[in-house]
């Protein structure tokens, strides 16, 4: 079984472990139409998105009838709201986790026994310190880091703060898969349902040259 990183040294989430060892791709299904694609994909994880409130009841439990690893994309549902009745609400239907870019649902989210996942966007320097301070703060089990060229561009000491992480935005590719695994991240997340197909055995070989990280920020 496939090992992953994590910034505290202690194991993943089984039901991460689990989910991502065969497909290392999280499946990106925004709103109802690629709903069908993913339930007969190979991929086991998924973030649900732009699903309003009254659809979450009927699409959460049907992809956990068919074996998914759901996470709601807390930010993206409309007529959901940002407090613990909402992820109360999540959980109750079925839902393994959520998403969001807030700090304080990222805190609540854990007590009621769902997984976490902290999007952040990295953007600048400044943005990264921030947002390797949340982080820290709210201990998700999964960072989902935007976009995912930026892994590229990042540092050890930083990827590490942000571990386990999930690349995400332009990805597009096969090799684009492989090279966020090759740079520490867990899984790759997408909205291409070519990509929910994509087992571990089939990603290709990343050259030496594209694993070269920068260097640590002088601290002079």
């Amino acid at each position: 079984m496939t090992r992953f990183p994590s910034r505290s040294g202690a194991a993943l989430d089984a039901r991460l472990v689990s989910s991502l060892d065969e497909v290392p791709v999280v499946a990106s299904v925004v709103g109802t139409q690629l709903l069908r694609q993913f339930l007969t994909a190979p991929a086991k994880a998924c973030i649900v998105a732009s699903l309003a409130v009254g659809q979450l009841p009927q699409v959460v439990p049907a992809l956990g009838r068919a074996g998914k690893t759901v996470f709601v994309n807390v930010d993206s549902s409309p007529g959901l709201a940002q407090d613990r009745g909402a992820l109360e609400f999540i959980k109750n239907m079925g839902a393994h986790g959520v998403v969001s870019t807030r700090l304080s649902l990222i805190e609540k989210g854990r007590p009621l026994g769902l997984l976490t996942m902290m999007k952040v966007f990295v953007t600048d320097r400044s943005n990264l310190r921030r947002s390797m301070d949340a982080i820290s703060r709210g201990a998700p089990d999964l960072v989902e880091i935007m976009p995912a060229p930026i892994v590229a561009r990042m540092n050890e000491q930083a990827l590490h703060a942000m571990s386990p992480s999930v690349a995400a935005g332009f990805v597009e590719t096969p090799a684009d898969v492989a090279l966020a695994l090759a740079l520490g991240s867990v899984a790759a997340a997408t909205s291409d349902p070519r990509l929910w197909h994509l087992r571990r055995d089939q990603l290709p070989p990343v050259p030496r040259a594209a694993l070269k990280r920068p260097a640590p920020p002088s601290q002079e």
